[in-house]
């Protein structure tokens, strides 16, 4: 009989955000898989908990990832945990999850604390519909086209990021938000926790020495849409939604069809009689 896999979120810094079910499933399972075993040691120390543990990194190739696959197929559960936080948010144990559905192995998902969610409810920046990015790529192309989508983003926008790039990151955004809001969490939890505010610029003479990891939360674009869409065509303003948003073809046609001022059986006509 097969084992199962569980996602168990562990506390981003506060020790006592750990919750009851985490504890339990942490000492019923027979292995641990960890991002860093030395994080995760720390943790398990605290609550007393002695197990075998498994590291699994960014760096780790496909056969340890087959070997976590094959306990489990051979009948032990499994937890997988990150560093902190909630496991495959911005998180290598993306890959093992994937690999487990493949297998058919069960995947049982044990909530708790999640940075980017911790930061957003408490910047004062509108939570209703946000995209969350991780990480900006570092490839400069990849990185642009990223940053394009932030400039034009009708949602929040969530980021991860170190502090040692912090700085080069704030000067990327000063670039495209402008005016916008941003807040800089950090130290999420801790004693020392802080959310700073401010436009991008007002945020790089505020942050001198970046110190702890960061999430930022930026402020939806306001845009005039008129001025987007007047010199599109009806095809470019369709794949406008379709492309950036990633719509469905009938959302995108209503939405195209409010922006116009029409009825969306217009513009469904336009598009059956190509």
């Amino acid at each position: 009989m097969k084992g199962k896999l569980y996602l168990v979120a562990t506390p981003i810094g506060n020790l006592e955000d750990i919750t009851l079910r985490a504890i339990r499933i942490l000492k019923e399972v027979d292995i641990i898989v960890a991002e860093d075993t030395r994080q995760t040691l720390k943790l398990l120390n605290h609550l007393d908990i002695q197990k075998h543990l498994i590291s699994y990194h960014r760096h780790s190739d496909e056969q340890k990832q087959n070997s976590i696959i094959d306990e489990i197929n051979e009948g032990k559960n499994i937890a997988l945990v990150s560093d902190a936080g909630t496991p495959v948010i911005s998180d290598p144990g993306e890959e093992i999850v994937k690999k487990a559905l493949e297998e058919n192995i069960e995947i049982v998902p044990i909530p708790g604390p999640c940075a980017l969610i911790t930061a957003l409810i408490a910047s004062g920046i509108d939570a209703k519909e946000f995209s969350f990015f991780g990480f900006l790529p570092m490839n400069k192309k990849l990185r642009n086209k990223k940053l394009d989508e932030i400039k034009n983003s009708k949602n929040t926008v969530i980021l991860y990021e170190a502090p040692h790039k912090l700085i080069s990151t704030l000067k990327d955004l000063n670039n495209i938000t402008k005016e916008r809001k941003l807040v800089l969490a950090r130290e999420l939890t801790k004693i020392h926790e802080e959310f700073i505010s401010g436009t991008a610029q007002q945020l790089l003479e505020k942050v001198i020495e970046p110190k702890g990891e960061y999430v930022i939360i930026i402020e939806k674009a306001e845009m005039e849409e008129e001025n987007i869409f007047e010199n599109m065509t009806l095809e470019e303003h369709y794949n406008f939604y379709v492309q950036t948003y990633g719509m469905n073809k009938n959302d995108a046609i209503k939405q195209v069809a409010k922006d116009m001022g029409v009825k969306k059986n217009e513009i469904y006509k336009n598009f059956l009689n190509k």
